[in-house]
């Protein structure tokens, strides 16, 4: 990165969404003198697709707390987050920002229907049809409150009183236009209560991958078909990753899915890459250049062209050693490019020796490239794979 350019600091926890131009990020944490501090919660970081360059936002309105956590997603060119843990613990809260707004002004969502979920953290999500379900996590609830034991299982560790914390499979649908919450009465074989796991949805499916249940961690697959509420599990033909939570899951073609690091089961930070394919029901192991370069707790969103673009988390096994915190991003291509994509990024990588023909090029298509070149400088720190 050039002297002056703004960058993104190193983080873990954090939220990220896409919309296909930019990368948001916001809040998460980081590890100074072996203290947890959050990352400032009225700031969001631009991460430009095309050029690779960072950008910093200020935010204001009603700010959320500083948290890590958070399950963030981007509705209708608004990013809304919900669940985290702040200094306070986990919350239930939702707050939502349009990211045309040039003010970047944050808003609390009032309740006009239905019941907050249990406050959560370490949860995921799907949108489909313009509505927002999440699922999991873990979080805390009054002992009235738990009336399954089978979609809330109890951290026998944590308890305070009344309150019990644990690990939950619950399905809880936030509407934007209407401001009210559901809990759909599901179907089928739904996956055990967990949090720290992966999502993606590919159409009117969303699936679930690992995550941790109590005291294991598991890389199996569950499928959630968000028209009848209905659940299903994927069995896995063949090899298969070893179970890990604190990993990500992309959606990268209409039949594939893209996993990649987390904490094992036997808690190594990994490095890993997979492909799921949803017809095959196989898992294909991924080669890549980024293997000296663990992840968990990391973000990882859709680019261009199927890119999927990794940002933040940690390479050490945080319970134990919190000091790995990362700040670069990591751009994966599990699936082949477009001819034109191939062709902007070989010139834009040889810039030098095309100055003359990129500026014979058509206005836009030489804007493009210009703008690609800056995203192969030596100096930037994001790995093309």
């Amino acid at each position: 990165m050039s002297a002056g350019q703004p960058e993104a600091r190193e983080r873990s926890g954090h939220t990220a969404a896409a919309d296909g131009q930019y990368l948001y990020v916001w809040g998460g944490y980081v590890s100074v003198a072996d203290h947890e501090v959050f990352l400032p919660n009225d700031e969001l970081w631009l991460y430009d697709l095309e050029s690779g360059l960072w950008e910093r936002r200020d935010m204001c309105g009603t700010v959320p707390p500083a948290m890590s956590g958070t399950c963030g997603c981007i509705v209708n060119e608004e990013l809304f987050i919900f669940g985290g843990c702040c200094d306070d613990g986990q919350t239930n809260e939702l707050y939502s920002v349009g990211l045309q707004d040039e003010r970047l002004s944050w808003r609390r969502a009032t309740l006009r229907s239905g019941s907050l979920p249990s406050p959560r953290d370490k949860l995921s999500c799907w949108v489909h049809e313009g509505r927002i379900i999440y699922f999991g996590g873990y979080g805390h609830k009054p002992l009235s409150a738990i009336h399954d034991p089978e979609s809330f299982i109890v951290d026998e560790a944590s308890w305070a009183e009344d309150i019990f914390w644990g690990w939950n499979n619950e399905v809880h649908e936030f509407d934007p236009e209407r401001s009210s919450w559901t809990e759909p009465q599901t179907s089928g074989r739904a996956p055990l209560p967990r949090a720290a796991h992966a999502s993606a949805s590919i159409g009117s499916k969303g699936y679930v991958c690992g995550g941790r249940i109590k005291e294991t961690r598991t890389s199996d697959v569950f499928c959630l078909d968000l028209n009848s509420w209905t659940w299903s599990e994927i069995v896995g033909l063949g090899l298969a990753p070893v179970g890990r939570s604190w990993h990500t899951l992309t959606a990268v073609s209409d039949s594939s899915l893209f996993l990649f690091g987390g904490l094992s089961v036997d808690c190594r930070p990994m490095s890993d890459g997979w492909t799921f394919n949803l017809e095959t029901k196989g898992w294909t192991k991924m080669e890549h250049q980024n293997k000296d370069k663990p992840r968990l707790w990391h973000t990882a969103c859709q680019g261009r062209d199927s890119d999927v673009i990794v940002f933040g988390g940690s390479h050490d096994y945080i319970l134990l050693v919190d000091k790995g915190h990362c700040n670069d991003a990591l751009v994966f291509q599990p699936q082949p490019q477009p001819l034109i994509r191939l062709c902007q990024d070989f010139i834009a990588s040889r810039a030098s020796s095309f100055q003359r023909q990129i500026l014979c090029l058509p206005p836009k298509l030489r804007t493009a490239v210009q703008k690609r070149t800056t995203f192969f400088r030596p100096s930037r720190n994001a790995q093309n794979v």
